[in-house]
């Protein structure tokens, strides 16, 4: 009697899961220490055909960035646009509209307010090359 309350729970929770519609994945990521000018993971997911939209929380000390990139593996991916929120709450919209191949990277995206602004969150908006490709895993490298 027990499993089967415990297995009709998981089950009401799935379906709650699925009728709230797309899922954001985001990450919550620790900054690690770097010297200035080396490249560091910021964060990784899991982008597939059922969300378009994910987002990572960079939490402190170490989390000004003068750059970042995207490196995509598994899959392809079109990456639209990301916005990077900084510790003031002020967003910054870019547009990235690139194709990144499996295995490939982004180009080198330069951040404004080098210095001055910590980032706290980024949310990138993306475009997963279709069913039958599988989940594109995209690591973001935020350069120091």
């Amino acid at each position: 009697m027990k499993g089967r309350k415990t297995t009709l729970a998981l089950h009401l929770a799935l379906l709650a899961l699925l009728a709230a519609g797309p899922v954001l994945a985001e990450k919550v990521v620790q900054g690690k220490p770097a010297p200035k000018g080396s490249w560091v993971v910021i964060g990784q997911t899991h982008a597939n055909h059922t969300a378009d939209h994910d987002g990572i929380v960079v939490q402190g000390p170490f989390d000004q960035f003068r750059a970042v990139k995207f490196k995509v593996t598994d899959a392809p991916l079109h990456m639209e646009h990301m916005v990077i929120t900084y510790d003031n709450g002020q967003p910054d919209r870019i547009d990235v509209r690139q194709e990144i191949a499996k295995g490939g990277e982004s180009r080198v995206i330069d951040l404004k307010g080098v210095g001055t602004r910590h980032i706290r969150r980024i949310d990138f908006w993306y475009n997963s090359k279709g069913l039958l490709n599988g989940k594109a895993d995209v690591t973001v490298f935020g350069k120091k």
